[in-house]
């Protein structure tokens, strides 16, 4: 699934347990540590608890990537890119996860257990945890997200 084992985040909804635990199973198969934030039941949850947790392994290092499941992958998304140094795409094929990786360097993988088969989920993953960052032109535009200026600031409104 990638080049070396690696430490992967993996969190999901009350939609995801079916594919997370497919994600899941793939990862520990080829040779990943996977830190289960859960959930694991249908049980009505709220996405953004399992995205804040997952994100928290990413940034403090405790783990290199992290991978969310929720219906459409989008929830799961947005809360995750609240998080300064997080980079999170939805993702449905293989073009998009290579493409997020080597020019957005994302770091966590989100998926919609409602609106991806898992075989495409998997093919996904496996293409997202392959491919490295290409920098250059695209490291420029990286560092326009978390500027540091902004970060230790907060966001500015059309007032500032």
């Amino acid at each position: 699934m990638s080049r070396s084992p690696l430490t992967i985040a993996i969190g999901g909804d009350h939609a995801g347990p079916a594919l997370k635990s497919a994600l899941q199973e793939a990862l520990a198969a080829a040779g990943h540590e996977v830190v289960d934030f859960g959930t694991n039941t249908t049980a009505s949850v709220d996405y953004p608890d399992f995205a804040h947790q997952v994100c928290a392994a990413v940034q403090e290092g405790r783990a290199a990537f992290g991978v969310l499941v929720c219906g459409t992958g989008i929830g799961m998304a947005i809360s995750a890119n609240r998080h300064p140094g997080i980079r999170a795409a939805v993702l449905h094929s293989e073009t998009e996860a290579r493409l997020t990786r080597a020019h957005n360097d994302a770091n966590v993988a989100c998926f919609g257990a409602r609106t991806t088969g898992p075989q495409v989920a998997l093919d996904a993953l496996a293409a997202f945890l392959a491919t490295a960052f290409e920098g250059g032109r695209h490291a420029r535009r990286i560092a326009k997200i978390d500027p540091p200026d902004r970060i230790a600031a907060g966001p500015k409104g059309p007032e500032a």
